[in-house]
């Protein structure tokens, strides 16, 4: 199936050891004709209000952590904004900007939608014929991919997802590792473009995810896709505290493939008819709850960029409580508490809060951990299954010989049935022997078939 020429639709292949899935790509490799064009691609940035809150901020001194494939920080869009980065996976390069894994492509896209800056067109070419560097009213040069935060900086943390590590590490290894390093160096923000078919998250990922929380850092993840098989929010999305993205369609309403459902949804962002940057200086059309994930962090940014002493909960709390309400009433498992709005997360005033409203790790370990906080994060092994609740072990009664008295007592008991059978037997006998002789006697009844003796006069004479 194809949209345009040379656009072929794929499905992300599934991450995080097959259970996690990104989104859909339709592949384009070559750049639009016209930088109008390319920016009229970017219909979210107008269309959830991130163009106007530019007026307040546009990310500057944010630094957003990409938990992905790697990020190609080669890329004409991203130059000057990725300022560091690590590996987790130990298959790819140390400063994480080699793009690996099942989908390398996916790292570079999510970075591009959150803090792509542009370019300026090559000397060479011709000057666009309505925008220049100089006249854009748009952050970056006129050519390319604008990110929601386009002054904020990208740490990429690389993993290899999706197919088998050459590194040896397993997603149970790499996601904890990724989260801490991120927030040891210095993430406001932690994007995460992953989904998955299950809600539980293995007992190694508490650690990692109480520590962001505990540090105060806002932490992101994509909601997943029906497409990709993830018909309900699936960890690491249904962590309590993280902020989950669910997907809309270009008509602003909930997308049936890009994007799933659950309680644990937080805000709806677009998610169809998306654009981002290709490792290599290319770009591609893309779709899925991963490319919703980056403008609902991108938001985060612009206000931890306006207010850089906000914590964590208040930022979250400004981003669903603007939200423009979709779908039934309040919170529900389609839009969470509604359509994103980044022009009144920036500029409405919103009450400072006491508690994130998507709740709190550190709350969830106590009631489901048996209130053992871990400190730090265990090493699990490739093959660890997601914690299940503990139970005490199974107490198996000690086998005791019956008693004298209790055998006696059985034994009486057996015997006194088996002599009132005798009885019963022997008194038959005798009626049936004094009926045989004397048959007069005897009556039958038709109707109950009733054997019934009756009194009969002696008439000898």
């Amino acid at each position: 199936m194809t949209k345009t020429p040379g656009r072929l639709r794929r499905t992300t292949a599934s991450l995080l050891s097959a259970v996690l899935a990104g989104g859909a790509l339709l592949i384009g490799g070559a750049v639009p004709a016209a930088a109008d064009e390319m920016r009229d691609k970017q219909h979210w940035l107008a269309g959830s209000g991130i163009t106007k809150a530019w007026g307040v901020s546009k990310g500057a001194g944010v630094k957003i952590a990409v938990i992905d494939s790697g990020v190609d920080a080669s890329h004409p869009d991203l130059k000057g904004a990725v300022v560091g980065g690590h590996d987790a996976s130990g298959a790819g390069s140390p400063d994480g900007l080699k793009s690996i894994g099942a989908k390398p492509e996916h790292g570079t896209l999510v970075a591009t939608m959150l803090a792509g800056r542009g370019h300026a067109a090559p000397s060479t070419a011709s000057p666009s014929p309505t925008k220049s560097p100089e006249s854009s009213p748009e952050p970056g040069g006129p050519d390319g991919v604008i990110g929601v935060a386009p002054e904020a900086e990208i740490l990429s943390v690389s993993t290899w997802l999706g197919s088998p590590n050459p590194g040896g590490k397993s997603d149970l290894d790499q996601i904890p590792e990724a989260v801490r390093w991120a927030v040891d160096n210095g993430a406001d923000v932690i994007n995460i473009s992953l989904g998955s078919t299950s809600p539980q998250w293995p007992q190694s990922w508490d650690a990692a995810f109480l520590y962001a929380e505990q540090k105060d850092v806002v932490v992101v993840a994509a909601a997943g896709n029906r497409v990709g098989g993830n018909v309900q929010v699936g960890a690491p999305a249904t962590i309590p505290g993280v902020l989950t993205v669910a997907g809309l369609d270009r008509a602003g309403v909930a997308s049936v493939d890009s994007s799933s459902q659950g309680i644990a949804i937080g805000v709806a962002a677009p998610a169809e008819d998306l654009l981002g940057g290709l490792p290599g200086g290319q770009y591609a059309e893309w779709e899925g709850t991963s490319g919703a994930t980056p403008i609902v962090a991108g938001v985060a940014a612009l206000i931890r960029s306006e207010w850089p002493d906000m914590p964590a909960r208040d930022v979250i709390n400004r981003i669903v409580t603007t939200a423009k309400d979709a779908g039934a009433p309040g919170k529900d498992p389609l839009y969470g508490f509604g359509v994103l709005d980044a022009e009144a997360a920036l500029k409405a005033d919103v009450p400072r809060v006491s508690q994130n409203p998507l709740g709190t790790i550190a709350q969830w370990i106590q009631v489901h951990r048996r209130g053992q906080a871990p400190t730090s994060a265990p090493q699990p092994t490739a093959d660890a299954l997601p914690a299940q609740p503990t139970l005490p072990p199974a107490t198996v009664p000690a086998v005791v010989p019956p008693s004298a008295r209790d055998s006696m007592v059985a034994g009486g008991v057996v015997i006194g049935f088996a002599v009132l059978f005798v009885v019963m037997i022997v008194l038959a006998a005798i009626q049936l022997r004094r009926a045989y002789k004397n048959p007069a006697l005897l009556r039958e009844e038709a109707d109950t078939g009733v054997v019934q003796r009756i009194d009969v006069e002696d008439k000898r004479s």
